[in-house]
């Protein structure tokens, strides 16, 4: 199915993939909906297109598109109003050492060794271990929206790496991969705060998380960090908390 889209000084087209296996949901297919021409995508377009649901991973635009399913829900965090937990205050107070640096998005052979690192430990069931350098640059280092890399270090070694989205209205966190041979460490959470930070002393209001889906271990953690609002339909609306164990 092909879709024309327009805008007042372009055209973009929107084409339906064919069915995939799901990467979150076992036993799914997935289908995505792809925006052509990528390289019309600038900063102000992007922002448009994740407001309606969109991603990119490297230069392609695109949004779940699947028939029968709708657990991806894009997510964004409220920035004025987050108010860390008990157990995200403890991150944070964990990891303040680390230093961070912002560069833009290049090749770092340090950066890639960490990234192989990070996949062969929390990506075992796919093909992470053939993942190329190709691949890689591909995935996280090309964009055709402002775009930037941070590293954070703990008395020089590197421990994460973070490539980060500008948005007119927000920041959006495109890919996040750290040491995992630090099994006591939150790098993640304290990453996600350090973002909502970073959106703050811009005066940005949003952090977009990409997608939040339930019944998945790798992505229902996003709910954690309230207020959430996800796009569920055509509206942004506020996702409750999680429950409170009994």
């Amino acid at each position: 199915m092909t879709r024309l889209y327009d805008l007042p000084t372009q055209q973009l087209q929107f084409y339906a993939t064919a069915p995939y296996a799901c990467s979150y949901l076992p036993g799914l297919e997935a289908r995505s909906q792809v925006v052509t021409p990528g390289y019309l995508v600038d900063k102000h377009l992007y922002s448009t297109l994740v407001d309606t649901g969109f991603r990119r991973s490297g230069v392609f635009t695109y949004r779940p598109h699947c028939q029968r399913c709708n657990a991806c829900i894009p997510v964004r965090v409220d920035v004025n109003a987050f108010v860390p937990n008990r157990s995200q205050r403890r991150a944070w107070n964990r990891h303040l050492s680390l230093e961070t640096l912002s560069m833009p998005l290049q090749f770092h052979p340090e950066h890639y060794a960490l990234y192989t690192r990070y996949q062969l430990s929390r990506h075992l069931e796919g093909n992470a271990s053939q993942d190329s350098q190709e691949q890689y640059v591909h995935f996280l280092l090309q964009s055709t929206v402002p775009s930037h890399l941070v590293e954070f270090r703990e008395n020089g070694v590197l421990r994460m790496v973070s490539i980060i989205d500008e948005l007119d209205q927000g920041l959006s966190s495109v890919y996040t991969f750290y040491d995992p041979d630090l099994p006591k460490a939150s790098f993640g959470t304290y990453n996600v705060l350090w973002q909502i930070e970073a959106c703050r002393r811009q005066n940005l209001p949003w952090l977009y998380l990409g997608y939040w889906i339930q019944h998945s271990d790798k992505m229902a953690y996003k709910i954690q960090f309230q207020p959430l609002q996800g796009l569920v339909g055509q509206h942004w609306i506020s996702l409750p908390p999680p429950a409170e164990p009994d």
